[in-house]
């Protein structure tokens, strides 16, 4: 299928690895002309030559930490013409909520949820302009799930899904879109990563600690494994697509029917 994304140009936060690096690399084969961010020089330049090593494609990078004002300042003043902005940026931590500061509701808030508010504001004067846009949350599907284990991680989820129903209704009646997409338990490579060390700590193999993950923590999954980016990246591409003209206002679960709910 054509998404009709050729030469569009997108923004996607925190790409250069797991389900951000899967949203750039679906767009990117879809033709649009893809940004991809990273806090560090070295990572955005290792996504970049990953894309570019099998693939045609059309993609920069800007390494900088777009939780920052400044950061999302120069990455739209540097590409006035973003008409995808991917709002992917994001941090998780399971910790006990009395241990949870001040400071870390503060962080978390920041990161998640304001990095995205900021640059939607910044790149939504060049989308009414141009009549035309696409902003998208990934939030998750601990946004109407929130996990005992990290609740602060939870309530940023949640706040987005608030943030984009609200700016959907604000830009009513235009060509711009905006969505919030809800992956579900993802292995990205966080993720990956700290399921291998519970894993190990259990003297489990990945495989072994998955299916008890799916028995014990997300019972209620009916994929019964942790999805791919690239699973996730497929909604969000189509979502990004002009294809998807009258979907706006939607929270899209890619959840694995983790959440047991027919709507």
């Amino acid at each position: 299928m054509d998404l009709k994304l050729n030469g569009k140009c997108a923004l996607v936060t925190g790409s250069t690895a797991g389900i951000g690096f899967a949203i750039a690399k679906a767009l990117a084969r879809e033709g649009a002309r893809v940004i991809v961010n990273g806090r560090t020089q070295s990572g955005v330049d290792r996504a970049l030559a990953m894309l570019m090593a099998k693939n045609k494609v059309d993609v920069v990078g800007f390494a900088a930490d777009l939780a920052t004002a400044d950061a999302a300042e120069r990455v739209v003043r540097e590409h006035p013409d973003i008409e995808i902005l991917v709002n992917n940026l994001g941090i998780f931590e399971p910790k006990p909520f009395e241990e949870i500061s001040d400071d870390d509701w503060r962080r978390f808030f920041e990161v998640n949820v304001l990095s995205g508010v900021r640059l939607a504001r910044l790149v939504l004067p060049g989308m009414k302009k141009r009549n035309w846009g696409r902003i998208i949350f990934i939030s998750s599907e601990s946004a109407v799930q929130i996990p005992a284990e990290m609740i602060h991680y939870g309530m940023t989820k949640t706040a987005q899904l608030a943030v984009s129903r609200g700016l959907a209704e604000a830009v009513a009646g235009t060509g711009i879109t905006v969505n919030s997409v809800l992956p579900g338990p993802t292995r990205s490579r966080g993720v990956g990563d700290f399921v291998e060390a519970l894993a190990k700590t259990e003297g489990k193999s990945f495989a072994e600690y998955e299916k008890t993950f799916f028995t014990d923590v997300r019972p209620t999954s009916l994929l019964k494994r942790f999805a791919m980016p690239d699973e996730v990246a497929s909604m969000v591409a189509y979502v990004a697509s002009p294809l998807a003209s009258a979907t706006t206002g939607a929270a899209l679960r890619v959840d694995g029917g983790v959440v047991k709910s027919a709507f």
